[in-house]
């Protein structure tokens, strides 16, 4: 077994020191991945609430239309019709 010296304990420290300083860039892109992630988020929630805006627009407008041309009536449910 190797004699513990100085020198060996420094080399096994800046080995370590390297690791560590590693591992922080590696944290650090992990970081900045998740980030842009989190931005693609926002911005995709952001679309479906504007698509819902215009779906409750559009639905409201067909609902106007329909009242404006007593379209409702047909829309009701009514019995076949039987001739006696």
């Amino acid at each position: 077994m190797p004699e513990v010296t100085n020198e060996l304990m420094f080399e096994l420290m800046k080995r370590v020191h390297h690791e560590i300083a590693e591992l922080r860039q590696d944290v650090s892109e992990t970081k900045r991945e998740l980030n842009v992630m989190r931005g693609h988020m926002v911005a995709t929630q952001s679309d479906i609430h504007n698509i819902y805006g215009v779906l409750a627009r559009q639905d409201e407008r067909l609902e106007r239309i329909d009242r404006r041309l007593d379209l409702r009536e047909l829309a009701e449910a009514q019995r076949p019709y039987e001739p006696k």
